[in-house]
Protein backbone atom coordinates (compact mmCIF):
# COMPACT_ATOMS: atom_id res chain seq x y z
CA UNK A 1 0.00 0.00 0.00
CA UNK A 2 1.46 3.34 -0.94
CA UNK A 3 1.01 6.56 0.94
CA UNK A 4 -0.03 6.61 4.59
CA UNK A 5 -1.45 3.57 6.32
CA UNK A 6 -3.92 3.34 9.18
CA UNK A 7 -2.35 2.83 12.58
CA UNK A 8 -5.03 0.49 13.90
CA UNK A 9 -5.43 -2.78 12.07
CA UNK A 10 -3.76 -4.73 9.32
CA UNK A 11 -4.60 -3.25 5.93
CA UNK A 12 -4.04 -5.72 3.09
CA UNK A 13 -5.32 -3.72 0.14
CA UNK A 14 -3.47 -1.98 -2.70
CA UNK A 15 -0.05 -3.48 -2.12
CA UNK A 16 2.42 -2.29 -4.76
CA UNK A 17 3.61 -4.80 -7.30
CA UNK A 18 7.27 -3.80 -7.15
CA UNK A 19 9.41 -6.87 -7.85
CA UNK A 20 12.29 -5.77 -5.62
CA UNK A 21 10.93 -7.29 -2.42
CA UNK A 22 8.35 -9.90 -3.48
CA UNK A 23 8.98 -12.10 -0.46
CA UNK A 24 8.26 -9.40 2.10
CA UNK A 25 5.14 -8.24 0.29
CA UNK A 26 3.88 -11.77 -0.22
CA UNK A 27 4.32 -12.55 3.47
CA UNK A 28 2.65 -9.30 4.51
CA UNK A 29 -0.29 -9.83 2.17
CA UNK A 30 -0.80 -13.42 3.30
CA UNK A 31 -0.31 -12.94 7.04
CA UNK A 32 -1.90 -9.54 7.68
CA UNK A 33 -5.52 -10.80 7.76
CA UNK A 34 -4.51 -13.86 9.79
CA UNK A 35 -2.56 -12.15 12.56
CA UNK A 36 -5.36 -9.64 12.98
CA UNK A 37 -7.21 -12.43 14.77
CA UNK A 38 -4.73 -12.16 17.67
CA UNK A 39 -6.76 -9.54 19.47
CA UNK A 40 -7.30 -8.65 23.11
CA UNK A 41 -8.24 -11.26 25.68
CA UNK A 42 -9.89 -9.39 28.55
CA UNK A 43 -8.89 -11.91 31.24
CA UNK A 44 -5.27 -11.94 30.12
CA UNK A 45 -5.24 -8.15 29.95
CA UNK A 46 -6.45 -7.78 33.53
CA UNK A 47 -4.05 -10.48 34.72
CA UNK A 48 -1.10 -8.70 33.10
CA UNK A 49 -2.18 -5.33 34.47
CA UNK A 50 -2.60 -6.63 38.01
CA UNK A 51 0.59 -8.72 37.96
CA UNK A 52 2.52 -5.63 36.88
CA UNK A 53 0.84 -2.83 38.85
CA UNK A 54 0.70 -4.59 42.24
CA UNK A 55 4.45 -5.37 42.51
CA UNK A 56 5.22 -1.93 41.08
CA UNK A 57 3.33 -0.13 43.84
CA UNK A 58 4.61 -2.49 46.54
CA UNK A 59 8.22 -1.89 45.50
CA UNK A 60 7.69 1.83 45.01
CA UNK A 61 6.11 2.12 48.46
CA UNK A 62 9.05 0.23 49.95
CA UNK A 63 11.53 2.51 48.17
CA UNK A 64 9.83 5.61 49.56
CA UNK A 65 9.54 4.14 53.06
CA UNK A 66 13.25 3.32 53.43
CA UNK A 67 14.79 6.40 51.80
CA UNK A 68 15.66 7.96 55.17
CA UNK A 69 16.94 4.79 56.85
CA UNK A 70 18.32 2.55 54.09
CA UNK A 71 18.73 4.50 50.88
CA UNK A 72 20.96 1.73 49.56
CA UNK A 73 17.84 -0.47 49.47
CA UNK A 74 15.94 2.23 47.58
CA UNK A 75 18.64 2.27 44.92
CA UNK A 76 18.84 -1.52 44.90
CA UNK A 77 15.11 -1.79 44.18
CA UNK A 78 15.12 1.02 41.60
CA UNK A 79 16.10 -1.10 38.54
CA UNK A 80 13.41 -3.73 39.25
CA UNK A 81 10.76 -1.08 39.85
CA UNK A 82 11.90 0.72 36.70
CA UNK A 83 11.46 -2.51 34.74
CA UNK A 84 7.89 -2.77 36.01
CA UNK A 85 7.27 0.86 35.01
CA UNK A 86 8.52 0.06 31.50
CA UNK A 87 6.05 -2.84 31.44
CA UNK A 88 3.28 -0.47 32.54
CA UNK A 89 4.30 1.87 29.73
CA UNK A 90 3.92 -0.99 27.24
CA UNK A 91 0.39 -1.53 28.57
CA UNK A 92 -0.32 2.20 28.15
CA UNK A 93 1.14 1.93 24.65
CA UNK A 94 -1.21 -0.97 23.83
CA UNK A 95 -4.15 1.02 25.20
CA UNK A 96 -3.22 3.86 22.85
CA UNK A 97 -3.43 1.44 19.93
CA UNK A 98 -6.82 0.18 21.11
CA UNK A 99 -5.18 -3.22 21.58
CA UNK A 100 -5.18 -3.96 25.31
CA UNK A 101 -8.94 -4.09 25.91
CA UNK A 102 -11.80 -4.64 23.50
CA UNK A 103 -13.42 -1.25 24.04
CA UNK A 104 -12.08 2.26 23.48
CA UNK A 105 -13.51 3.36 26.83
CA UNK A 106 -11.56 0.74 28.79
CA UNK A 107 -8.35 1.38 26.85
CA UNK A 108 -8.54 5.13 27.40
CA UNK A 109 -9.41 4.80 31.10
CA UNK A 110 -6.48 2.50 31.91
CA UNK A 111 -4.12 4.35 29.58
CA UNK A 112 -4.84 7.65 31.30
CA UNK A 113 -4.38 6.13 34.76
CA UNK A 114 -1.02 4.61 33.89
CA UNK A 115 0.12 7.89 32.30
CA UNK A 116 0.30 9.50 35.73
CA UNK A 117 3.18 7.18 36.64
CA UNK A 118 4.92 7.08 33.25
CA UNK A 119 4.67 10.90 33.19
CA UNK A 120 3.51 10.60 29.58
CA UNK A 121 0.33 12.44 28.52
CA UNK A 122 -1.81 9.67 27.09
CA UNK A 123 -3.72 11.37 24.28
CA UNK A 124 -0.86 13.61 23.22
CA UNK A 125 1.53 10.68 23.01
CA UNK A 126 -1.06 8.47 21.31
CA UNK A 127 -1.51 10.99 18.51
CA UNK A 128 2.20 11.34 17.85
CA UNK A 129 2.70 7.59 18.00
CA UNK A 130 -0.15 7.00 15.56
CA UNK A 131 1.66 9.27 13.09
CA UNK A 132 4.86 7.31 13.70
CA UNK A 133 3.15 4.07 12.70
CA UNK A 134 1.64 5.62 9.61
CA UNK A 135 4.93 7.13 8.42
CA UNK A 136 7.76 5.00 9.79
CA UNK A 137 10.50 4.70 7.18
CA UNK A 138 9.04 7.48 5.02
CA UNK A 139 11.70 10.10 4.31
CA UNK A 140 9.06 12.64 3.27
CA UNK A 141 7.20 12.38 6.59
CA UNK A 142 9.93 12.44 9.21
CA UNK A 143 9.89 14.50 12.36
CA UNK A 144 6.97 13.39 14.51
CA UNK A 145 7.08 10.49 16.93
CA UNK A 146 10.48 9.29 15.70
CA UNK A 147 14.21 9.78 16.19
CA UNK A 148 15.37 12.63 13.97
CA UNK A 149 17.38 11.16 11.11
CA UNK A 150 19.21 13.26 8.51
CA UNK A 151 20.31 12.13 5.08
CA UNK A 152 23.93 12.56 4.06
CA UNK A 153 22.98 15.42 1.71
CA UNK A 154 21.01 17.19 4.44
CA UNK A 155 23.87 16.81 6.92
CA UNK A 156 26.45 18.16 4.48
CA UNK A 157 24.22 21.15 3.74
CA UNK A 158 24.19 22.12 7.44
CA UNK A 159 26.34 24.82 8.96
CA UNK A 160 29.28 23.62 11.10
CA UNK A 161 27.27 24.49 14.20
CA UNK A 162 24.29 22.57 12.86
CA UNK A 163 26.43 19.49 12.21
CA UNK A 164 27.84 19.67 15.73
CA UNK A 165 24.33 19.92 17.15
CA UNK A 166 23.19 16.87 15.16
CA UNK A 167 26.23 14.87 16.26
CA UNK A 168 25.47 15.68 19.89
CA UNK A 169 21.79 14.87 19.41
CA UNK A 170 22.61 11.44 17.94
CA UNK A 171 25.05 10.51 20.70
CA UNK A 172 24.02 7.90 23.31
CA UNK A 173 24.59 10.44 26.09
CA UNK A 174 22.16 12.94 24.60
CA UNK A 175 19.66 10.37 23.36
CA UNK A 176 19.55 8.00 26.31
CA UNK A 177 21.47 8.78 29.46
CA UNK A 178 20.37 12.43 29.63
CA UNK A 179 17.87 13.16 26.88
CA UNK A 180 15.38 10.38 27.59
CA UNK A 181 14.93 11.40 31.21
CA UNK A 182 14.65 15.08 30.30
CA UNK A 183 11.99 14.20 27.75
CA UNK A 184 9.87 12.16 30.15
CA UNK A 185 10.27 14.34 33.24
CA UNK A 186 10.41 17.88 31.80
CA UNK A 187 9.60 18.20 28.09
CA UNK A 188 6.38 16.20 28.31
CA UNK A 189 5.12 18.69 30.89
CA UNK A 190 5.26 21.47 28.30
CA UNK A 191 2.75 21.94 25.44
CA UNK A 192 5.37 22.83 22.83
CA UNK A 193 5.13 22.70 19.04
CA UNK A 194 2.31 20.42 17.92
CA UNK A 195 1.28 19.97 21.55
CA UNK A 196 0.57 23.69 21.74
CA UNK A 197 -1.18 23.97 18.38
CA UNK A 198 -3.45 20.95 18.84
CA UNK A 199 -6.14 21.57 21.46
CA UNK A 200 -6.59 17.88 22.29
CA UNK A 201 -2.86 17.38 22.86
CA UNK A 202 -2.62 20.59 24.84
CA UNK A 203 -5.51 19.52 27.06
CA UNK A 204 -3.94 16.07 27.52
CA UNK A 205 -0.65 17.60 28.69
CA UNK A 206 -2.24 20.09 31.07
CA UNK A 207 -4.67 17.57 32.57
CA UNK A 208 -1.82 15.18 33.27
CA UNK A 209 0.18 17.97 34.90
CA UNK A 210 -2.80 18.69 37.12
CA UNK A 211 -3.11 15.01 38.02
CA UNK A 212 0.60 14.90 38.88
CA UNK A 213 0.12 17.73 41.37
CA UNK A 214 -2.38 15.62 43.29
CA UNK A 215 -0.83 12.15 42.90
CA UNK A 216 2.65 13.28 43.88
CA UNK A 217 1.70 16.34 45.91
CA UNK A 218 -0.36 14.44 48.48
CA UNK A 219 2.39 12.00 49.55
CA UNK A 220 4.89 14.88 49.50
CA UNK A 221 2.65 16.81 51.90
CA UNK A 222 2.23 13.78 54.17
CA UNK A 223 5.76 12.37 54.34
CA UNK A 224 7.92 15.06 52.77
CA UNK A 225 9.24 16.06 49.37
CA UNK A 226 12.64 14.42 49.76
CA UNK A 227 11.54 10.76 50.18
CA UNK A 228 9.23 10.92 47.17
CA UNK A 229 11.76 12.54 44.85
CA UNK A 230 14.66 10.44 46.17
CA UNK A 231 12.72 7.27 45.33
CA UNK A 232 10.97 8.22 42.10
CA UNK A 233 13.70 10.16 40.32
CA UNK A 234 16.37 7.41 40.06
CA UNK A 235 13.71 4.83 39.20
CA UNK A 236 12.27 7.09 36.49
CA UNK A 237 15.73 7.81 35.12
CA UNK A 238 16.46 4.09 34.73
CA UNK A 239 13.06 3.47 33.14
CA UNK A 240 13.67 6.34 30.69
CA UNK A 241 17.03 4.87 29.68
CA UNK A 242 15.44 1.47 29.04
CA UNK A 243 12.54 2.99 27.10
CA UNK A 244 14.80 5.27 25.08
CA UNK A 245 17.13 2.40 24.21
CA UNK A 246 14.22 0.23 23.06
CA UNK A 247 12.69 2.96 20.91
CA UNK A 248 16.03 3.81 19.30
CA UNK A 249 17.11 0.32 18.24
CA UNK A 250 13.65 -0.59 16.97
CA UNK A 251 14.22 1.47 13.82
CA UNK A 252 17.82 2.69 13.84
CA UNK A 253 19.87 -0.32 12.74
CA UNK A 254 22.02 -1.68 9.95
CA UNK A 255 19.67 -2.71 7.12
CA UNK A 256 16.77 -0.50 8.13
CA UNK A 257 14.24 0.90 5.67
CA UNK A 258 13.85 4.47 4.38
CA UNK A 259 12.06 5.43 1.15
CA UNK A 260 10.55 8.51 -0.49
CA UNK A 261 7.16 9.15 -2.07
CA UNK A 262 5.56 6.25 -3.92
CA UNK A 263 8.61 4.06 -3.24
CA UNK A 264 7.54 3.90 0.41
CA UNK A 265 5.32 0.98 1.38
CA UNK A 266 3.65 0.48 4.75
CA UNK A 267 4.09 -3.30 4.83
CA UNK A 268 7.71 -3.24 3.74
CA UNK A 269 8.45 -0.54 6.30
CA UNK A 270 6.86 -2.69 9.00
CA UNK A 271 8.92 -5.81 8.33
CA UNK A 272 12.09 -4.28 6.86
CA UNK A 273 12.22 -1.13 8.97
CA UNK A 274 11.58 -2.61 12.42
CA UNK A 275 13.79 -4.94 14.42
CA UNK A 276 13.19 -8.18 16.22
CA UNK A 277 15.11 -7.27 19.37
CA UNK A 278 15.75 -10.78 20.67
CA UNK A 279 16.09 -10.35 24.43
CA UNK A 280 16.63 -12.86 27.24
CA UNK A 281 13.29 -14.12 28.67
CA UNK A 282 13.39 -11.96 31.81
CA UNK A 283 14.06 -8.79 29.81
CA UNK A 284 11.43 -9.77 27.27
CA UNK A 285 8.94 -10.01 30.15
CA UNK A 286 9.82 -6.60 31.59
CA UNK A 287 9.67 -4.98 28.12
CA UNK A 288 6.33 -6.55 27.26
CA UNK A 289 7.54 -8.36 24.12
CA UNK A 290 7.95 -5.02 22.36
CA UNK A 291 11.18 -6.37 20.87
CA UNK A 292 9.00 -8.18 18.34
CA UNK A 293 8.53 -4.79 16.83
CA UNK A 294 8.16 -5.87 13.22
CA UNK A 295 4.98 -7.79 14.13
CA UNK A 296 3.69 -4.85 16.14
CA UNK A 297 4.16 -2.49 13.19
CA UNK A 298 2.53 -4.92 10.78
CA UNK A 299 -0.54 -5.13 13.01
CA UNK A 300 -0.71 -2.74 15.95
CA UNK A 301 -3.96 -4.19 17.34
CA UNK A 302 -2.15 -7.28 18.64
CA UNK A 303 -1.67 -6.88 22.43
CA UNK A 304 1.87 -7.36 23.68
CA UNK A 305 1.10 -10.67 25.41
CA UNK A 306 0.12 -12.28 22.09
CA UNK A 307 3.13 -11.22 20.01
CA UNK A 308 5.17 -14.28 20.99
CA UNK A 309 2.22 -16.54 20.19
CA UNK A 310 1.95 -14.88 16.79
CA UNK A 311 5.68 -15.33 16.14
CA UNK A 312 5.52 -19.00 17.13
CA UNK A 313 2.51 -19.67 14.89
CA UNK A 314 3.97 -18.04 11.79
CA UNK A 315 7.68 -18.93 11.41
CA UNK A 316 7.98 -16.55 8.43
CA UNK A 317 7.81 -13.69 10.92
CA UNK A 318 10.96 -15.00 12.56
CA UNK A 319 12.71 -15.97 9.32
CA UNK A 320 12.27 -12.54 7.71
CA UNK A 321 12.89 -10.55 10.90
CA UNK A 322 15.79 -8.10 11.23
CA UNK A 323 17.05 -9.78 14.40
CA UNK A 324 19.47 -8.07 16.78
CA UNK A 325 20.56 -8.99 20.29
CA UNK A 326 21.83 -6.89 23.19
CA UNK A 327 25.43 -6.85 21.93
CA UNK A 328 24.36 -5.87 18.42
CA UNK A 329 22.06 -3.16 19.76
CA UNK A 330 25.15 -1.30 21.01
CA UNK A 331 26.52 -1.16 17.47
CA UNK A 332 23.35 0.63 16.32
CA UNK A 333 24.45 3.77 18.14
CA UNK A 334 27.18 4.57 15.64
CA UNK A 335 24.67 4.71 12.74
CA UNK A 336 23.39 8.26 12.34
CA UNK A 337 22.97 9.21 8.66
CA UNK A 338 20.86 7.81 5.85
CA UNK A 339 22.97 7.36 2.72
CA UNK A 340 20.43 7.67 -0.11
CA UNK A 341 23.01 6.77 -2.74
CA UNK A 342 23.73 3.36 -1.21
CA UNK A 343 20.41 2.86 0.60
CA UNK A 344 21.86 2.30 4.05
CA UNK A 345 22.29 3.87 7.45
CA UNK A 346 25.90 4.86 8.04
CA UNK A 347 28.07 6.39 10.75
CA UNK A 348 29.84 9.75 10.74
CA UNK A 349 33.09 7.81 10.43
CA UNK A 350 31.74 6.01 7.35
CA UNK A 351 30.94 9.36 5.76
CA UNK A 352 34.41 10.67 6.49
CA UNK A 353 35.90 7.53 4.91
CA UNK A 354 33.74 8.01 1.78
CA UNK A 355 34.91 11.60 1.44
CA UNK A 356 38.60 10.81 2.06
Amino acid sequence: MTGSAPDHGCDTQNLKGDAETPKIREIALRLAPQIKAYGADTKRSWLQLISTAVPFFVLLGTMVAVTETAYWLTLLLAPITAGLLVRLFIIQHDCGHGAFFKTRKANDAIGNMISVFTLTPYEHWRRGHTYHHASSGNLDRRGQGDVETRTVAEYEAMTPLGRLGYRIYRSPVAQIFVGAAINFIILQRLPLGRGFRDSTSRRSIMMLNLALVFVFGIPMALIGVKPVIAAYLPMMWIAAIIGGWLFYVQHQFDGTYWRKGDDWNFHEASLDGSTFFDLPPILQWFTGNIGMHHIHHLCSTIPNYRLQECMDTYPELRETAKRIDLRESIKCWSLSLWDEEHGQLISFRDLEAQRA
